[in-house]
């Protein structure tokens, strides 16, 4: 069964976490206890409805202030699928937290409310959905029942968006008309809305093919260990050890190892302690090799005739997420899948505003939340693919050194003044 990440986002009082306690409450993904306690936490409520908000929103403190301010995680899944909820806050100071919660999410789920159609936080959260590459969109236009359930307000938000998507090149996005307080359209499809052909929420988020969106033409396999069980009965076996980010390795492919440039030959694969002629993204995996070279955790094994780029001096778009500004000359660790280097940032180039994609004024200082491009230097060499191409080999983090805090997300573009 495969499992399908995706994040909700939108305005402040939207309906992203009832929209979430909709579907795990409809679909029968909480626990008894669970239940109990909402109901329990309920009952102030004048109408006595259950406040399905509070499974999402965990602390107290959160729901007094009634917004939710941090990425709440949340697990279900039903007979055709596993699910991993992210729910972003909707406000401008919380960028960091959706670029977390999206960074590896399959799908973004962008509210609207149908009273105020597109806003901009719309548009913000769109265009943070498009830097990170997320390849599915479902535009779900929610409160329906507030608008009369509407078709012309509905079609009017979905030529709204479609401009928006348009500017943005978004792919492949799904439109639906729902109500999460009433359940409409969020489990099973609802005869509140007749001129809708589609399917539910619950049956999109079901069926949308993920699978299509693994990359499985450019090889790549950062050794994450070395396995050298050196016993009597093993004294010469070697492996290693990781999972394939993407593409497909067989026995007796040609590879190189990078960065330092070695060539050998794939002589064995052991997928679940199986030997087996072929394996791919994203199987975790043991390869061995035909030829003894010196290979160790960071390094990334790829076929030899599609090689990624190789590079000490990058350009990334990069999101800062620590409450001290980040000003060039800052020396950080930068890590790259199972790599771990000492880098530099040796430049910002300009602030992105992520509410019109404008570029203003390189700013002294990127402060909490800001998007700014940027140009690091790394102690040695990485092997990196574009974000827009590779996602799983084209993003990286900063690390505070002292604190081991992840104080930046990388979005890498390419080299320095190259490709």
């Amino acid at each position: 069964m495969d499992i399908l990440r995706f994040i909700t986002a939108g305005s402040v009082d939207d309906g992203k976490s009832t929209l979430i306690g909709r579907l795990l409450y409809d679909s029968k993904s909480i626990m008894i206890d669970q239940l109990e306690a909402i109901e329990k936490q309920s009952r102030n409520k004048e109408d006595g409805e259950i406040d399905l908000a509070l499974l999402t929103d965990g602390l107290r403190a959160e729901r007094e202030q009634g917004i939710t301010i941090d990425v709440a995680y949340k697990y279900f899944s039903t007979p055709k699928r596993k699910f991993i909820i992210a729910d972003a806050p909707g406000h401008i100071q919380y960028t960091r937290n959706m670029v977390t919660g999206a960074s590896n999410a399959d799908l973004a789920i962008i509210l609207v409310d149908a009273r105020h159609g597109v806003v901009e936080q719309t548009r913000r959260h769109s265009i943070i959905a498009s830097l990170l590459n997320i390849p599915h969109v479902v535009v779900a236009i929610n409160k329906m029942d507030l608008v009369g359930n509407s078709q012309d307000v509905y079609n009017n938000i979905v030529i709204d968006y479609a401009e928006v998507a348009s500017t943005l090149g978004l792919k492949d996005i799904t439109y639906i008309p729902i109500s999460a307080i009433n359940g409409d359209n969020i489990v099973e499809k609802s005869a509140s809305f007749p001129w809708y052909e589609g399917a539910s929420l619950l049956q999109i988020l079901e069926t949308v093919e993920v699978s299509r969106d693994i990359n499985l033409s450019d090889a790549r396999f950062p050794v994450q260990y070395v396995v050298r069980p050196q016993t009597e009965d093993l004294h010469d076996y070697r492996g290693y050890a990781g999972k394939i980010i993407s593409g497909v390795y067989k026995k007796g492919d040609k590879i190189t190892v990078l960065p330092s440039g070695l060539t050998s030959t794939v002589s064995a694969i052991e997928v679940a302690g199986k030997e087996t002629n072929e394996a791919f993204a994203p199987q975790s995996i043991i390869l061995h090799l035909e030829d003894d070279i010196d290979i160790s955790r960071g390094d990334v094994i790829v076929q030899t005739d599609n090689q990624p780029a190789v590079s000490n001096e990058l350009e990334v778009l990069l999101c800062w997420m620590d409450n001290k500004p980040l000003v060039a000359g800052n020396k950080y660790l930068l890590q790259i899948n199972s790599r771990l280097v000492k880098a530099v940032v040796k430049k910002i180039e300009y602030k992105l505003d992520v509410n019109s994609l404008l570029k203003l004024d390189a700013p002294e200082k990127a402060s909490l939340n800001d998007i700014v491009k940027a140009t690091i230097k790394t102690a040695s060499s990485i092997p990196f693919d574009s974000y827009k191409k590779l996602r799983a080999n084209g993003g990286a983090i900063l690390i505070d050194e002292t604190s081991n805090v992840t104080v930046g997300a990388c979005m890498i573009e390419g080299i320095v003044n190259g490709q």
